[in-house]
């Protein structure tokens, strides 16, 4: 098992105290209130996640301040944005460090759009198995007979993703995507 080459960070629950940290929290934010509920949230996440425990303390001060420019919580709940843990290696294959970066939650890019005003409709839904009729990815139509009873639909196992927008001018844009092609992508994609 690969060891981080560089030397041991602060932990970040003692970072997020020191007066470095807090002054760049407070010098950012600017209201008292908001900087302490933010290092209440980023605090909570990261003591409940130990992959990013072992992440450098900056990297995660850094990646959660651009999840609150953009307004967005890090509870994982509620899946606005994810702190991600990215293991750097060295040239000989060793990890050097360990750094937290920002990665929004299709949640989040649903509140940002919702903000913005400009959407019409936004749809994003898991599609069952016996429930996807067709799918025409020219003209971006998906014909769906949804299971009516929610607790046998919650039951039923998922076999695609599809996803829907129109803006108030009236452009739409679809997609379904398998959930194998999914887990493809992800599997490609992510860590």
């Amino acid at each position: 098992m690969n060891q981080v080459a560089t030397k041991p960070h602060r932990p970040f629950s003692i970072a997020i105290a020191s007066t470095g940290f807090r002054e760049t929290i407070q010098r950012t934010l600017t209201d008292p209130v908001r900087a302490n509920r933010f290092v209440a949230a980023i605090s909570s996440a990261v003591a409940t996640n130990p992959a990013l425990q072992e992440c450098e303390s900056g990297s995660v001060l850094s990646a959660a301040l651009l999840g609150e420019a953009l307004n967005l919580s890090p509870s994982p709940q509620l899946g606005q944005y994810y702190l991600v843990p990215y293991k750097k290696k060295d040239r000989d294959g060793g990890i050097s460090s360990v750094t937290a970066q920002f990665q929004m939650g299709y949640k989040g890019y649903i509140q940002l759009a919702i903000r913005s005003g400009q959407y019409k409709k936004l749809n994003v839904l898991a599609i069952k198995d016996g429930e996807l009729m067709k799918w025409d990815p020219l003209n971006e139509e998906i014909t769906i007979d949804l299971i009516e009873d929610e607790y046998e639909r919650e039951q039923a196992i998922t076999i695609g993703y599809y996803a829907m927008f129109e803006y108030m001018h009236g452009f739409k844009k679809a997609i379904y995507w398998s959930k194998q092609k999914v887990e493809s992508h992800a599997d490609k994609y992510s860590q």
